[in-house]
């Protein structure tokens, strides 16, 4: 895990989340731990696929084919125990683009879709920006822990959903749903003929005995209900070469979705992306076997900061790489408990409003760094909270 060791300095690469400190946070000097990347450099392996491609010297019109999706196949089976067909796998450039589409296409303008909140923030503005009609409802927090309501969620399946948008594993609260949860989902779904787009972004990073589960592996006989956005980029950080797909099992519903993709002209994806994705799925096992390990040392270093605390709660991630840290008995309000973190405590963390109004007294912490800068940033935040 040497590789994981060092910092890299990020810093006037365009990045968003070490060069943008200034416009969001105040202050340049502010110990950025908010976008979900990491700070962490890429496998070796990858690399290497990335120079050879770059070396090829030409950059010309690229598509997928026939090996690329087999390799998709391989690893959806090898990591979730999923078993689709070559022909369910279409391609975005990123699996917000692929909801947008799903939205675009399956529903119509005024059409009632649920997001379960808090949740990433683009669900929101995703369903509100194409006409829909923005339908929230809240996960309920027990003991530490977020739960479905699933007697509620009914409630408003019976009102006329006509869409959700899945978030699993969760971002921002880490739950890795179980069989049971999912199978509640899934017979609602069924019962009251509501799509499931499904962001499973984070599948392939998850703690100790929790397993994801993707819903069509539960769900085969609805495949004309369900949509499964996965991608490398979170898994290995490739954001910025733009590369995601998705299973679409479901043959006219996938063409549709294509098409619209094609309409809107987004009919081509990135070369090294594609280069990346391949190299990621054929050698990129023991840079993720490293990385889970790094994440579960680094998610201890959190917990065990604040384990003799009562300011700060840090409820217990099942899987991603975020951390969601209930500060509600610091008794701020959230304008104050954002300018806390950045002007007392120099911290940059996500803001726990822009998932829903359930993030007030919340915020976001991302814990996909060297070990060091995340002490670093610990040591930040709880010498404020002594002095303050």
């Amino acid at each position: 895990m040497s590789s994981f060791e060092t910092l890299p300095n990020r810093e006037n690469t365009r990045s968003v989340k070490w060069d943008r400190r200034k416009d969001v946070f105040g202050s340049e000097s502010v110990h950025p731990m908010w976008v979900a990347d990491m700070d962490l450099e890429i496998a070796d392996p990858i690399k290497q696929a990335l120079v050879e491609r770059v070396h090829h010297g030409v950059f010309g019109y690229t598509l997928p084919d026939a090996a690329l999706n087999q390799l998709i196949v391989n690893w959806i089976d090898k990591q979730h125990d999923w078993k689709v067909d070559t022909e369910s796998i279409i391609y975005s450039p990123g699996v917000l683009q692929t909801i947008h589409m799903a939205i675009l296409t399956q529903t119509e303008p005024g059409d009632r879709v649920l997001i379960q909140t808090p949740v990433y923030p683009p669900f929101h503005s995703i369903v509100e920006n194409h006409g829909r009609e923005l339908v929230k409802h809240s996960l309920v927090l027990e003991n530490g822990r977020y739960t479905i309501d699933f007697n509620g969620l009914e409630e408003m399946f019976k009102t006329g959903i006509k869409a959700m948008i899945f978030c699993s594993p969760h971002n921002p609260v880490g739950r890795v749903w179980t069989r049971d949860e999912l199978e509640q989902l899934l017979k609602l779904a069924h019962d009251y003929n509501v799509l499931i787009i499904s962001d499973d972004i984070h599948a392939d990073i998850t703690f100790d005995e929790h397993q994801h589960l993707p819903l069509g592996k539960l769900a085969p006989q609805m495949s004309d209900q369900l949509i499964t956005c996965l991608s490398p980029t979170k898994t290995f950080n490739l954001a910025g070469l733009q590369v995601s797909y998705a299973v679409i099992e479901d043959k006219a519903m996938r063409e549709t979705i294509q098409e619209a993709f094609k309409r809107y002209g987004v009919m081509m994806l990135n070369t090294l992306g594609l280069t990346a994705l391949e190299s990621a799925y054929q050698e990129g096992d023991k840079w993720l076997e490293d990385l889970r390990e790094l994440l579960h040392t680094n998610r201890k270093l959190v917990e065990e900061a604040f384990q003799d605390r009562s300011d700060i709660n840090v409820l217990r991630a099942e899987g991603t790489y975020l951390l969601w840290l209930d500060c509600r008995n610091m008794n701020l309000t959230q304008e104050e408990l954002k300018r806390f973190m950045e002007k007392e405590a120099k911290v940059g963390l996500n803001n726990g409003t822009t998932f829903g109004d359930e993030g007030e007294g919340f915020m976001r912490l991302n814990i996909a760094s060297p070990t060091h800068f995340i002490k670093e940033g610990l040591d930040k935040i709880i010498h404020a909270l002594n002095h303050k």
